[in-house]
């Protein structure tokens, strides 16, 4: 099932991801409507004419007339949402997130849903430093990934929806993993750098690093300027797999402080020998 120009798309929540996506389909030419608390965003996404209508109540018209609805909530905010609004979907509709955890969260959301209505999730590997609104861009999506992650409750046509619409938002690489799996690889490609970038910056309260840093220390922190509120929440959610992560983490650091302590330099060449030749196959091309 392809993502066709006929279908109208509601996004729920219009912050930095959700602006990001009503500003690359609408320039794709769909009608694209949203629902989001901040009247100075729906006011703002009216004015750049990111979306077509919005409102900052749950509108029962843009509810019941989207055949798409793509959530950008906090997981606890998204499960609310669908309890109380479910009933509003048509039959028929797809929905989709761009939550960056699942297995606390898909398969309560689909017991939840009505018949008819279905949910497949999915994660689009993007972001930037700051959000809301007025910092979306679809260049966030520009040779990134997006990961489509199906239950057995999908059908193959939602699937390929979804998958398609990512192709459309303009990502690279559009992927598949279970709930389980996208969990495991997410507690270590994204919240275990976040915890590792937030710690760097907690080591040290040297008032004059920023006179005397390089590249590499901004490099290495650009993430550690976080919303504490959305990624405290995340890691919480998925608190046993990065706590696994964080585990393997510990390990290696340990390796290479014993490395440097005991003066084994054979060592430490070849953690960084393996460390360069793993980090080659993440240049983009």
């Amino acid at each position: 099932m392809k993502l066709d120009k006929n279908k109208k798309i509601l996004i729920v929540g219009l912050g930095l991801l959700g602006g990001s996506y009503a500003r690359a389909l609408t320039d794709k030419g769909f009608y694209v409507t949203a629902i989001t608390r901040s009247e100075s965003s729906i006011e703002y996404a009216l004015r750049e004419k990111m979306i077509a209508r919005g409102s900052t109540e749950v509108d029962p018209a843009l509810v019941s007339e989207a055949d798409v609805i793509v959530f950008a909530l906090y997981p606890h905010i998204f499960k609310k949402w669908i309890r109380e609004n479910a009933g509003l979907i048509k039959r028929g509709a797809i929905l989709t997130d761009v939550t960056g955890v699942k297995c606390s969260n898909v398969y309560e959301i689909q017991e939840m849903l009505p018949e008819g209505i279905e949910f497949i999730a999915a994660h689009p590997m993007a972001g930037r430093e700051v959000y809301g609104v007025e910092n979306s861009t679809p260049e966030i999506f520009r040779g990134a990934n997006y990961i489509v992650v199906p239950t057995d409750k999908n059908t193959e046509e939602a699937i390929e929806l979804c998958s398609d619409l990512g192709r459309v938002l303009g990502f690279a690489d559009v992927s598949r993993l279970s709930p389980e799996k996208h969990d495991e690889m997410i507690a270590f490609l994204s919240q275990l750098t976040h915890c590792i970038a937030v710690s760097l910056m907690c080591a040290s309260d040297d008032p004059n690093l920023t006179r005397y840093t390089g590249d590499s220390f901004r490099d290495l922190t650009r993430i550690a300027r976080i919303n504490e509120n959305m990624w405290s929440e995340l890691f919480l959610e998925n608190r046993e797999a990065l706590l696994s992560q964080m585990e393997n983490f510990k390990q290696s650091f340990d390796d290479m402080y014993s490395a440097v302590r005991d003066g084994d330099e054979e060592r430490m060449k070849e953690m960084m020998r393996l460390s360069t030749k793993r980090r080659a196959l993440f240049d983009k091309k």
